[in-house]
């Protein structure tokens, strides 16, 4: 068996390398508009939050065979699994835990109110137009979840004329995947309809370090979905939209050794409408619905154990323009239900919410402030809120600082599961401070950023479920992203600290030192990239005594485009074939190459 020699500290300087390259730049393009920072639209170059964008474009260069393996490889987000695909995955967002980082599809909340936590390993790719990643706490504006932040995916829609697409993978662990679709519009309606299917056999999840529930076959993972959205703007000003995104997967794993075929049948589901319009010139309204399914039922060899998760979600929304900026003012309700094989004491709640904010700039300045209450019915009022600052030093140079409130409900598991939930738990409660400095001559970004994030009533689960008083949770972030003609490169340096402060002893399954490299070049009709992750060592449990070693992968991408229409891409994951882990005896991808045929006429 291959070892990985222990990576303790990612060499900084093959950061300044990268920031020091001196080559001509292309002209500026316009910043993208984005929308999770503010819930209104705003460019990117103004918003007071840490944002990071993934396009389509993105995601069809990328190496990240999923949306966690795509997420661990921007600025600020670690990543860790107990396995292959498919397989569970945890998110971390500036150190803070994956129960603190707040999924919304398409504007819909996500994800599972007995694990509480998304599952991002049931969301295809292919459905996916961008992803918009805020970084720090975001309960004024979403409530409770966005103690480290948001992600929000943006499922296809449809485009003026006509858009077919297609592709096909096949690859290492016998990944074979099929995508369809279909996009158009015109002036007063657009449409997207797209189907993916995938099928891979895997390998063990587990190493035999996990003891009894080691077993050496090959754990597989298998996921058909559908994601469909509809927009009509039926009069000047007034629009009505609807999205869909299901996916129905089936997930091999671990369990013993013994010859049943352990699986657990999964289920995610995202649906919602809106009708928005113009009621003044100045004041633009949405009223929107949105529900949501999280479902597992998992089959060990004795009868199946079922978790399901519903939401439903209704909000309305109003952006008012003002002499000081647009001012936000909403109303919100959210229901949470479970139901499956456990009996749990309590089986639902809701939580009633309205919010206000305002964000705005003047000659160099820029504001927003956002405040928050919210009345859940297990745990009572809590009020958060934001504010933020930023002033251009120079044409190029930016500062920003803000300070933010956050607070998390406890899941069903943690306060009413049998022999592992507290009753007692209460809601945790974060204060995070932030400074950043960004650097933007053309199409050149450089960005620094300091987060300091304290949690009181930090939930832990060992031995037990209880609250600890606090955990701090601070680092820096260091970003560079640089267009020179043919040539992108890319580079981003994490410096973590995050502790329990009673113990000292740091939070389980996150790296202190966290670089990513990339380079993408472009030569006529070919497209070449490589992507460096390394990660320094991490401890596995809370007590500091079960270390996992650093490691450092390598990843290689070409695509050549046929024609305009047609084009095919060669992936090459872990060239170096490392072995390593991000979780305590969960195997990861040793090396792995990919073959995809895309059309999608132009």
């Amino acid at each position: 068996m291959k070892t990985c020699v222990p990576y303790r500290r990612p060499a900084a300087f093959a950061l300044a390398a990268v920031l020091s390259a001196s080559l001509h730049a292309q002209p500026a393009e316009l910043s993208p508009t984005i929308i999770t920072a503010t819930r209104t639209e705003s460019r990117a170059d103004e918003v007071l939050s840490d944002v990071v964008i993934i396009t389509r474009d993105d995601i069809e260069k990328g190496t990240g065979r999923t949306v966690a393996e795509l997420l661990a490889r921007v600025a600020g987000v670690q990543l860790s699994s107990n396995g292959g695909l498919g397989k569970t995955s945890s998110i971390f967002i500036r150190g803070t835990e994956s129960r603190h980082v707040l999924l919304l599809v398409d504007g819909v909340r996500m994800g599972s109110a007995t694990a509480g936590q998304a599952n991002f390993d049931n969301i295809p790719l292919e459905s996916i137009e961008r992803i918009e990643v805020l970084k720090g706490p975001a309960s004024a504006l979403y409530g409770s979840d966005a103690i480290g932040g948001v992600i929000q995916i943006f499922t296809r829609q449809g485009r003026e004329g006509f858009s077919p697409y297609a592709s096909a993978t096949v690859g290492s662990a016998g990944r074979r995947e099929v995508s369809t679709g279909l996009g158009g519009g015109a002036e007063e309606v657009s449409y997207s309809l797209g189907v993916q299917t995938l099928r891979e056999e895997g390998f063990s999840s587990t190493s035999s370090s996990v003891g009894s529930s080691h077993n050496a076959d090959r754990d597989g993972f298998s996921q058909d979905s559908v994601n469909a959205a509809l927009d009509w703007r039926f009069a000047p000003g007034w629009k009505f939209d609807t999205r869909l995104l299901y996916a129905d997967g089936v997930n091999n794993y671990d369990s013993g050794s013994g010859s049943y075929d352990t699986h657990a049948d999964v289920q995610a589901q995202s649906y919602g409408m809106g009708l928005e319009g113009r009621l003044l010139p100045n004041w633009k309204s949405r009223f929107a619905y949105g529900g949501s399914d999280d479902k597992s039922t998992n089959y060990t060899g004795s009868a199946p154990t079922r978790f399901d998760t519903h939401q439903d979600q209704w909000s309305w929304l109003n952006e008012i323009g003002t002499p000081l900026g647009l001012l936000l003012v909403g109303m919100e309700r959210v229901e949470q239900q479970v139901s499956g094989t456990t009996a749990y004491t309590v089986d639902q709640r809701t939580t009633d919410s309205v919010f206000a904010g305002l964000n705005g700039e003047a000659e160099d300045h820029a504001w927003q402030f956002n405040v928050r209450r919210d009345d859940n019915s297990q745990f009572g009022d809590a009020t958060t809120g934001f504010a933020g600052y930023g002033y251009k030093l120079t044409s190029h140079l930016r500062a920003h600082a803000s300070y933010g409130t956050s607070f998390k409900a406890p899941s069903f598991n943690q306060l009413y599961y049998p022999g592992f939930g507290n009753t007692t738990t209460q809601p945790e409660e974060g204060r995070n401070r932030e400074v950043g400095l960004a650097y933007t001559p053309g199409t050149q970004a450089y960005q620094a950023v300091y987060f300091d994030n304290r949690i009181r009533g930090f939930i832990t689960t060992q031995p037990a479920v209880a609250n600890i008083p606090r955990a701090r949770i601070k680092g820096w972030t260091l970003s560079y992203n640089g267009q020179f003609d043919a040539l992108d490169l890319r580079a981003t340096l994490d410096l973590l600290d995050a502790r329990n402060e009673v113990t000292g002893k740091k939070l389980r399954r996150r790296a202190d030192e966290q670089l990513v490299l990339g380079a993408d070049h472009r030569v006529g009709a070919w497209k070449y990239g490589a992507t460096v992750l390394a990660a320094s060592e991490r401890y596995d449990n809370d007590a500091n005594t079960v270390e996992l070693p650093g490691y450092a992968t390598l990843d290689l991408h070409v695509d050549y485009a046929l024609n305009p229409d047609w084009s095919v891409q060669a992936r090459l994951n872990n060239l170096g074939d490392k072995e390593y882990q991000t979780a305590n005896g969960y195997n990861q991808q040793g090396r792995a190459g990919y073959l995809t045929l895309r059309w999608a006429p132009r």
